[in-house]
């Protein structure tokens, strides 16, 4: 599709057209145009260690509080209501990979913009940051709207570059919004387009510029994760699409009885998406980079690992499985993460792609040259916009199949194994999924955080982040809120431990899987079971009407986390300590209470410290 093409109408099929016909749900905070806030505490960097670093890199942005939307019939004394609308302008815009439900958010920003005042309008700029760049822009409309409304894809306007980073790209963007007298600026993306969205906003306060930046999760993978992102848009849809696949591959591979099927599925460096599908489809086996990471689990420590998993079927006389890899577990297992570095470092050097196995240091060559040729040729491939290696072009599952396969035969003349001749069959599941049309709970999830955005602009804040929490919960259950982009910043340390020096410029890091969470546990009961046995489940497809139309990630479901509700909880309880403990209380009531402090400020200090003990290694047997 040609940019020109970009936003035209599209020609829907029948079911589409339905699609098309959903009316997205929304909380009773964001219902009408009037708006109810409530400004929380200010915040802090997600780690407290970092604070003072991201407060030096944000001076304007770091410490902004954190923002409530309430009900109508909430009542809450210091609560700002606005009610006056004038006319404003605002941009949108996609940073990022494809992700199920991205043009519910730019719905949804126009449906509250036009509540709001009819006068309002909506540009979005065709081809994402270089649109944005060239201001190159296409007003939303009704008209443009009605053939994307919870569509796939990103089509509308399209995506680019996906940075907002250099001197020259900064400018660019400070131009555009003061020459288009822009209000407001919606970037849609993950934890990188956020990034950026954050220090567009410090620069923007900088330089006085009115345009107030927000940023939208929006990715695939479901990496940026924390206390106030219980989920992206698109996660829940990329893994009921890909949990379909794996449940059709776990029939066929039983049906047959004769293959392994490796499957690696995109998601970044994180493995929520392959987490996500394993708790959906049970296959025999995940390998989580977490884990691998964690437990600093060699190349040919994990192919031992898969094989004794393909022994331990082959004495149930069973020949056949299917394998999870998360996309980014090669970067998990630390040989290939330090040739990747190095490939990296030499990348930024500006080596050319050819030369650079004669630049590497002899360890990394010799490792290089140990790599099959298809996957030394993929490392070596110009990195993604964030300077990290193209995961997705590296076939991992290949990789471990060809190396299991090698240690199978290699076990078969040593006479530890006398099953049937190992065969592998090989998917990479990327594409196929980030342009299925969105689930309900995608599209519910991404037209709200689209209301939200509206919301924020019209309360006049900057570098904030529309978020949704009690996303477990009915619509009408779900807590609106803003909080600022660099609550969610830190910086990476270069070592574990007491002596971590933090390195590099405060971002918003993929969250890794939490190997302490419930949902964590169930997997690990459930790994013997899903080893041994073919207890395999197949989702089938998404549903849009009838039963399963309101299913969720399961651990989303699972962890269950309300962290603006628990923040709530907290200051109730505040409140009626201050109520308790007013002037004239009695001394024992008084002494009482600061025992009381003393002891859960104790308790939270020991909790904010560093933890430095490892978890146990996630096992097959």
């Amino acid at each position: 599709m040609n940019a020109d093409d970009l936003g035209s109408p599209r020609e829907l099929t029948g079911l589409q057209r339905r699609r098309a016909l959903y009316q997205p749900e929304l909380p009773p905070c964001l219902q009408g145009p009037r708006v109810r806030v409530e400004f929380g505490d200010s915040t802090t960097s997600i780690d407290p260690k970092c604070a003072d670093i991201v407060a030096q890199a944000f001076p304007h942005t770091f410490g902004q509080k954190l923002v409530h939307f309430l009900e109508p019939w909430t009542t809450v004394p210091d609560a700002h209501v606005i009610e006056e609308h004038p006319p404003i302008r605002v941009g949108v815009l996609f940073s990022g990979r494809q992700s199920p439900g991205g043009h519910n958010v730019i719905w949804g920003a126009y449906a509250a913009l036009k509540a709001q005042n009819p006068h309002n309008v909506l540009l979005g700029f065709v081809g994402g940051t270089e649109g944005l760049f060239a201001k190159k822009t296409l007003e939303i409309t009704d008209d443009v709207l009605s053939s994307y409304k919870n569509q796939g894809g990103f089509d509308l306007l399209g995506r680019t570059v996906d940075q907002i980073r250099t001197t020259e790209q900064v400018n660019a963007a400070i131009s555009t919004c003061c020459d288009l007298s822009l209000d407001g600026l919606i970037i849609i993306g993950g934890v990188t387009s956020n990034s950026d969205a954050a220090q567009l906003a410090e620069t923007f306060t900088k330089h006085n510029c009115k345009t107030k930046v927000i940023g939208v999760p929006v990715t695939l993978s479901g990496d940026l994760k924390n206390q106030f992102v219980e989920t992206t848009v698109g996660f829940d849809t990329v893994c009921k699409v890909n949990s379909q696949l794996i449940g059709n591959v776990c029939l066929d591979a039983v049906s047959a009885g004769k293959y392994y099927y490796f499957v690696r599925l995109m998601g970044g460096k994180a493995s929520h998406v392959a987490f996500e599908c394993a708790l959906q489809s049970h296959p025999n086996m995940v390998i989580l980079g977490e884990e691998v990471a964690l437990s600093k689990l060699t190349l040919m420590e994990i192919t031992n690992k898969i094989c004794d998993g393909v022994e331990a079927r082959a004495a149930q006389g069973k020949y056949h499985g299917v394998l999870l890899i998360p996309e980014g577990l090669i970067e998990s297992i630390p040989e290939m993460y330090a040739l990747i570095q190095e490939i990296n470092n030499l990348h930024s050097n500006n080596v050319p792609e050819d030369d650079i196995p004669s630049q590497l240091s002899p360890w990394a060559a010799a490792m290089f040259k140990f790599l099959p040729p298809f996957i030394s040729r993929e490392l070596v491939l110009h990195q993604e916009s964030d300077n990290s290696a193209q995961l997705s072009q590296i076939d991992t599952e290949q990789l471990l199949a060809h190396l299991v396969e090698a240690e199978m035969n290699k076990r078969t003349k040593e006479g530890s194994y006398k099953g049937r001749k190992f065969s592998s069959v090989c998917h990479f599941f990327g594409c196929q999924a980030r342009g299925s049309l969105p689930s309900n709970f995608d599209c519910n999830y991404a037209y709200v955080l689209g209301h939200i955005c509206v919301q924020i602009i019209a309360t006049g804040l900057n570098g904030y982040m529309a978020t949704v929490t009690n996303l477990k919960d009915a619509t009408n259950k779900w807590r609106c809120a803003a909080v600022p982009i660099t609550a969610m910043m830190s910086v990476r340390r270069h070592l574990r431990g007491p002596g971590a020096v933090p390195i590099g410029r405060p971002v918003i890091h993929p969250s890794p899987i939490d190997l302490k969470a419930e949902s964590y546990a169930v997997l690990r009961e459930k790994a013997s079971s899903f080893l041994l046995d073919d207890f395999y489940r197949t989702p089938g497809g998404i549903q849009f009407e009838g039963p399963g139309t309101d299913t969720k990630p399961i651990t989303l479901t699972i962890e269950g986390q309300d962290y603006l509700g628990d923040i709530e909880i907290l200051q109730d309880y505040l409140d009626k300590v201050r109520n308790i403990l007013k002037p004239g209380c009695s001394r024992e009531i008084l002494k009482a209470a600061i025992s009381s402090m003393a002891s859960v400020n104790d308790v939270l200090k020991v909790m904010s410290a560093p933890i430095h003990a490892e978890l146990p290694l996630y096992h097959f047997n």
